[in-house]
């Protein structure tokens, strides 16, 4: 059979069984004097292979490698497998359009997307329109995304988090945006804010650490002067109690 012939036979198109002899899927067949491929019933087969393969899902490697490696074993169980391949790829499908279905549950502006843990505690935090509290937020949702997630102290921010009366402290560094970094609110506030952190989550914090390098500066430039030196002060006592 020439190209075209086993092309309408197995219901493929001239251009991509070249390109399977193209990218080494299948070899080429031998060419007749007149220079044309003369496929066999066995390089049809082949390719009546390929394309229910593909049909199903996998890619040119993935066939490629059922071809080679899975030589002599019937059909029936490659798509066995592939079959359970599906199944573990529809259930990731339905994790995600469940996260996904919280989060479109959430109301306008809220943080997203995280990582069920943090999502599951950011919904336990109180209403509010803070701006301070919107912060916290977004850095929690920045630190969960661009770190491997430390599901111990997630746990261990719950109680922190929930507390109604984190909700009053924000509403205190919101009244300080305007304020010189003088005012002697400062103190009191950053005080209090260390005191509301359980000593727990203190305990948890690496000796090298709480955050990247550069990461506190780039954080406390978010903030007006005065609230900076607040947030600062905070910082710098998950430092150190994190040393000690």
């Amino acid at each position: 059979m020439r190209i075209g012939e086993v092309a309408a036979l197995v219901g493929l198109t001239t251009r991509a069984i070249r390109h399977y002899h193209h990218v080494g899927l299948l070899p080429e067949p031998e060419r007749r004097p007149n220079g044309y491929r003369a496929y066999s019933v066995r390089d049809a087969v082949l390719l009546a292979r390929v394309r229910r393969l593909t049909e199903l899902g996998l890619s040119l490697q993935e066939v490629r490698d059922a071809l080679a490696d899975d030589a002599g074993r019937e059909l029936i169980e490659i798509l066995e497998e592939l079959d359970a391949d599906l199944a573990r790829q529809e259930a990731a499908i339905r994790e995600r359009r469940r996260r996904l279905g919280a989060l479109l549950a959430e109301p306008p502006g809220a943080t997203g997307p995280v990582s069920p843990a943090l999502a599951a505690l950011l919904a336990q935090a109180p209403r509010t329109d803070s701006p301070s509290a919107a912060k916290d937020r977004e850095y929690l949702a920045l630190l969960d995304t661009t770190s491997t997630g430390d599901q111990e102290m997630l746990a261990l921010l719950e109680t922190l988090i929930a507390d109604p009366g984190v909700v009053e402290l924000y509403e205190r560094l919101d009244a300080l945006t305007e304020a010189p970094t003088d005012d002697p609110r400062i103190a009191p506030l950053a005080a209090d804010l260390i005191a509301a952190v359980p000593e727990e989550v203190f305990a948890a914090i690496p000796e090298d650490g709480v955050v990247v390098t550069g990461f506190k500066e780039a954080l406390l430039a978010e903030y007006s002067p005065a609230q900076a030196e607040v947030v600062g002060r905070l910082m710098d006592a998950f430092v150190e109690r994190g040393r000690g």
